[in-house]
């Protein structure tokens, strides 16, 4: 499963409107990286995040150049944590994600041990975060090894809407993103012997982890993948009134990566709720077309009262 940060750029905080603020955050201390060091840190996250997440790095395109690098530098980081479960290390991972947390506290605290963790040190004393959803996704792939089942963006200083407010609809659109990371995955996923499908629902329509395994569409499997997109789709409903409200330089990036996600959805069901077999994908030409219509999206400020 492919997982990608869009809970970590939720939380970016823009140090210019957050100085009072400054004690909520784990403040990393003041790096002090050569220039051209720390440039081929950021391009070599940028690649990384180019090749293995097409529709996110789209996305960040549309960002001001001092945001791409940050949540490259936190993409990489996600996905190096994510490979831990199927790495050369698997078989002793929880040694393994106990010396990554230590890593991780040394990269909060200005230490970091290569390349790819000084672009993440560079970026957290520019954007200063809370460790806590970081140590989260580690304790998730602790969850991994225990077969456990799975049941701030910049705002603009005019916004109509509380800053909770905001940041919930923030966290709709992460939890948005990886709902349907996780459908689109699930084949892939299940060729490495894994399901990160709720159990519970997976029994209401007959159907357990032998039948994902088995890769076999089924009539029961396309009710169940129905009620799932739904899901998905409710969350990115729920997202748009915080998108609505983000500071001009994130509202376009933001409201493109909202909507090629949902077409991720659109094309589970062009195949016939296949995604045992087939991987969802949305081409190139599609993703470019989107990019206008984002744009417009973001040209609205005013809310619609979708959040309680």
């Amino acid at each position: 499963m492919e997982l990608l940060p869009p809970i970590f750029s939720c939380m970016i905080v823009e140090r210019q409107t957050r100085k009072a603020e400054a004690t909520a955050f784990d403040l990393c201390q003041n790096p002090s990286f050569h220039p051209v060091f720390l440039e081929e840190a950021y391009e070599r996250c940028r690649d990384l995040c180019a090749e293995y997440a097409k529709t996110f790095y789209l996305g960040t395109q549309l960002m001001t150049e001092e945001r791409q690098k940050a949540i490259w530098a936190i993409y990489v980081w996600c996905r190096r944590t994510d490979e831990l479960v199927d790495g050369p290390n698997s078989a002793h991972l929880s040694s393994t994600l106990d010396r990554w947390e230590e890593r991780l506290d040394d990269i909060f605290n200005g230490r970091p041990y290569d390349m790819l963790d000084a672009a993440l040190t560079d970026t957290l004393y520019k954007f200063p975060l809370v460790i806590k959803p970081f140590k989260d996704m580690i304790e998730g792939m602790r969850m991994d090894t225990r077969k456990d089942r799975v049941p701030v963006m910049g705002i603009a200083p005019e916004s109509l809407l509380s800053d909770h407010r905001i940041y919930n609809a923030a966290l709709c659109l992460g939890i948005g993103n990886q709902l349907t990371n996780i459908l689109r995955d699930v084949g892939e996923d299940a060729s490495r012997g894994r399901v990160y499908l709720p159990q519970d629902e997976l029994a209401e329509f007959g159907l357990s982890d032998k039948d994902v395994f088995s890769r076999k569409v089924t009539d029961g499997w396309r009710e169940f993948m129905k009620e799932q997109i739904t899901r998905a789709r409710f969350y990115f409903d729920q997202a748009e009134e915080g998108a609505t409200q983000l500071h001009e330089a994130s509202r376009w990036p933001v409201w493109s990566a909202l909507l090629l996600y949902r077409m991720i959805l659109d094309s589970i069901e062009s195949n016939g709720y296949d995604n045992l077999t087939k991987r969802a994908y949305v081409g190139r030409a599609k993703k470019l077309l989107t990019l206008p219509v984002a744009f417009g999206r973001s040209l609205q400020t005013k809310p619609s009262m979708v959040l309680s």
